[in-house]
């Protein structure tokens, strides 16, 4: 983050006390913790119920987070958690409730996923709209100059010689770094040895040098494919937080495209 940015980011941290309270915020991934974090900054406390590792649709809540909910102003959930709604609505149905569905990892939704956030800040504490603004615009440009240095590192590289069996929630990620890929797979509890095969027989007709797996949603299958077909396996996350380094969003996408450009560099030295 550039020094100037910095300094107006300070500057309007100090004049958060002078409107009252934080808004008190319950986020159900560490996705929307870190971004409700990054556009809400000293205006905001911010909870967040699944660990890194969890995949939203399977956690099981805590007594702790029932009083979470039951304090909060503002809820961001996926769309994923078939709890939520019910749980809202036994301790806390007075909730703004901000459902961001859909993938986020890559700038574009990304980005209309913070301008959302903001904006939903900003109708619950209109006093604070030019604060929750100026830390939007800080969090896009940041997110903007991060994806323009993996586009350049990818070209450079030339990733798009490469082709790649991904898991499904990665597809969106690996294509936009220029991957060539060749086929997605769904969650491992889905699949079967018939699609191992099945999988293995199309990577090695197109020649796929990496499988791509997503840590949530389970590595074993993604790692016997890669044998199967003598590509390399390269493990990365839907949020900030497991892998060592991925501390915040941006960072995830660092890590990740980290992770990929490394095997993707071997794969093209035939190591």
């Amino acid at each position: 983050m550039r020094p100037m940015r910095l300094a107006v980011l300070a500057v309007l941290a100090l004049a958060v006390p002078l409107f009252g309270q934080p808004l008190a915020v319950v986020a159900t991934s560490g996705v929307f913790g870190d971004l409700v974090q990054a556009v809400g900054g000293e205006a905001v406390t911010v909870t967040t119920l699944i660990p890194a590792g969890f995949c939203p649709a399977h956690y099981d809540l805590r007594p702790s987070d029932l009083l979470a909910v039951a304090r909060a102003e503002l809820v961001l959930y996926h769309g994923i958690e078939p709890w939520l709604e019910r749980l809202l609505g036994n301790v806390n149905p007075g909730a703004k409730v901000l459902g961001l569905k859909g993938a986020w990892n890559t700038p574009e939704p990304l980005a209309e996923k913070a301008r959302a956030v903001a904006q939903a800040l900003a109708e619950l504490q209109p006093v604070r709209a030019e604060y929750f603004g100026e830390r939007l615009e800080a969090f896009l440009s940041d997110l903007s100059a991060v994806a323009a240095e993996l586009l350049g590192r990818a070209e450079e590289l030339g990733v798009a010689e490469v082709p790649a069996i991904v898991m499904q929630w990665q597809a969106d990620f690996a294509k936009w770094l220029g991957l060539k890929v060749v086929a997605t797979y769904p969650p491992e509890e889905r699949l079967s040895l018939r699609d191992l095969a099945d999988l293995a027989q199309k990577g090695r007709e197109a020649g796929a040098k990496l499988v791509i797996d997503n840590l949530q949603s389970g590595i074993s299958f993604g790692s016997r494919l890669a044998q199967a077909i003598g590509a390399f396996h390269v493990v990365v996350t839907n949020f900030p937080g497991p892998i060592p380094g991925a501390v915040d969003l941006l960072t995830m996408f660092r890590v990740n495209a980290d992770l990929v450009f490394a095997a993707a560099e071997a794969a093209k030295e035939g190591k």
